[in-house]
């Protein structure tokens, strides 16, 4: 379990890094309310965008971005409807996955924006 967990760590930092250089501004990285939480809030001009963020140490087993479920999915939008109510938030919203494989030759970052949406 730790080492999943310092895989994801070190995977959410690489996102923020990556983020902040395409002009993002990072407004919180795991965000909680409740059992339910957001890898990182963004915001680039009027839209906040949520970003679930998979890391794998290799795709052996599939992309990351494809373990990104729908329950996931409606979870995220939860979290988000919460953390727009709590900052009084009227902006554009959109949902992304960024999927960092952490391979042998260095890290692969892939940026998927508007990888979803809910209807």
């Amino acid at each position: 379990m730790a080492q999943s967990h310092d895989i994801g760590k070190k995977g959410e930092t690489l996102a923020a890094a990556y983020l902040k250089t395409k002009g993002y501004t990072i407004l919180e990285t795991n965000w909680r309310t409740g059992r339910l939480e957001i890898d990182i809030i963004a915001r680039k001009a009027n839209v906040l965008i949520i970003v679930e963020v998979k890391t794998r140490s290799t795709n052996a087993f599939g992309e990351p971005e494809l373990f990104v479920k729908k329950i996931k999915q409606r979870m995220l939008a939860r979290a988000a409807a919460r953390y727009m109510a709590t900052n009084s938030l009227d902006l554009e919203i959109r949902f992304d996955i960024l999927a960092v494989i952490l391979g042998s030759s260095g890290p692969q970052i892939r940026y998927i924006e508007d990888a979803f949406y809910l209807y």
